[in-house]
């Protein structure tokens, strides 16, 4: 009897193991959340900021699952403002597979048309079903996932996003060289109290601030009339416009014909970075665990970013060049892309690229050349770059080639964005 229990005991050790070799997650299973999410977000017309909020948590929850897992990942999230405790309950299997439902738990409860995730996450279990991983282990794995989902969900709640609309409704400043919205939309003001929500790095005793906006002036000799006449001037080539149209990023954009504004379907900046951050991973091979790191490190670095930049857009008001322009210097003048609803100082672009080509440059290195082509799908050819750095830095002076930012909001952006991305750095590299 002892000899029968000893071998079905060892069968069925046997069969674990079998099924845990047999089912490999690689970095590129990330992306199918990542994608899903990006659509959602089209659909939803989600903001830029409040798109990266939805990334960021998502991302948490999956690496708090993989870091309880695997012991040699870098726990850089327990240094977040306000993260909370967890059990460690480390997963007994599949914790690739644990992570990603956990990401889709705290997707479909936070992004508005979170039903469609939750089709997405049952096609994705029957999947795994389908290649053998068991009914035991697809249970057990969804438990542990909606304990950690459940966790990050109440971190997310308490960073205070859901009281923004208690504030005041934004009202433009009545003074010269204000910002007030723009056509063909005239959307109001995106996000103007994002900085009121709790970062996840920030001190804000010690934030080092950038350079303030140079002072509006209806003078053709001043500063800011030479700003505002590099833009009119800016030269209008089919690359510099191809450029443009790449790094457009305007989930705000809308197609005039006639009586009707149709809304185009363009991605957020950070959804386009994470794009990146997943062809980066598959073109290493990034093991899964590393590959979630990258993804939730650009996250919440970029949300930070994002949190940064939209505290100087509402405290400097700055007026965007189309309208600068059009009062100015050429009142029938139209900018290339459509202009954005917020602010123009500093460049969000420029901040957002910045940080990203930081972050990822420590996780691939200073020359990691790639083809991005995040924006295929939507009919955006590919572009190639010999790294993220050239990247970011043509992604900051598209917002100039398109005619929706100054030069020294974009060399601004670019200055808050080294900030904010060496200070991250700084951060994930001390010792837990």
């Amino acid at each position: 009897m002892k000899k029968i229990i000893l071998f079905l005991t060892f069968m069925a050790c046997w069969a674990c193991q079998s099924e845990s070799k047999k089912i490999q997650f690689s970095g590129v299973e990330i992306d199918k959340v990542i994608q899903e999410m990006t659509e959602m977000m089209i659909h939803d017309v989600s903001n830029p900021p409040l798109a990266m909020r939805f990334f960021s948590y998502a991302c948490l929850a999956g690496y708090q699952v993989m870091t309880e897992a695997d012991s040699s990942l870098n726990a850089f999230q327990y240094k977040f403002n306000g993260y909370p405790t967890f059990t460690k309950d480390k997963p007994k299997e599949a914790p690739e597979f644990t992570a990603m439902l956990a990401m889709m738990e705290v997707a479909q409860k936070m992004q508005p048309s979170g039903n469609r995730m939750k089709e997405f996450e049952a096609r994705y279990i029957d999947s795994c079903r389908k290649i053998g991983l068991s009914d035991q282990v697809i249970e057990t794995s969804t438990q542990k996932a909606q304990a950690v989902a459940k966790g990050i969900l109440a971190y997310a709640k308490a960073d205070g996003y859901n009281k923004l609309s208690n504030f005041p409704k934004y009202t433009p400043k009545k003074t010269a060289g204000s910002w007030y919205s723009t056509p063909p939309g005239y959307f109001p003001a995106v996000e103007p109290y994002f900085y009121r929500i709790r970062s996840f790095s920030l001190d804000t005793n010690k934030i080092e601030e950038i350079p303030a906006p140079a002072p509006y002036s209806e003078s053709n000799s001043s500063t800011f009339y030479a700003l505002s006449k590099a833009v009119y001037k800016a030269n209008k080539s089919e690359e510099n416009l191809k450029i443009a149209a790449f790094w457009d990023c305007n989930p705000f954009a809308l197609n005039d014909q006639g009586h009707l504004l149709i809304g185009m379907k363009k991605i957020s900046p950070g959804a386009h970075w994470m794009g990146i951050a997943g062809i980066a991973s598959a073109k290493k091979q990034v093991k899964f665990g590393e590959s979630l790191a990258i993804r939730t490190a650009l996250a919440t670095s970029l949300m930070d970013a994002f949190w940064l930049c939209w505290r100087e857009k509402y405290h400097s008001h700055r007026i965007r060049p189309e309208t600068a322009i059009r009062k100015l210097i050429d009142p029938t003048w139209k900018p290339f892309l459509q202009t954005p609803p917020f602010p123009e100082y500093p460049s969000g672009h420029s901040t957002v690229s910045t940080t990203a080509a930081i972050v990822l440059t420590h996780f691939f290195g200073s020359n990691f050349a790639y083809t991005d082509t995040v924006e295929k799908r939507y009919g955006i050819d590919d572009r190639s770059f010999t790294s993220f750095e050239s990247a970011a830095e043509e992604a900051s002076i598209s917002r100039f080639y398109g005619g929706i930012h100054y030069m020294d909001g974009i060399e601004a952006g670019q200055t808050q964005g080294r900030i904010l991305g060496k200070h991250f750095l700084t951060l994930m590299q001390h010792e837990n």
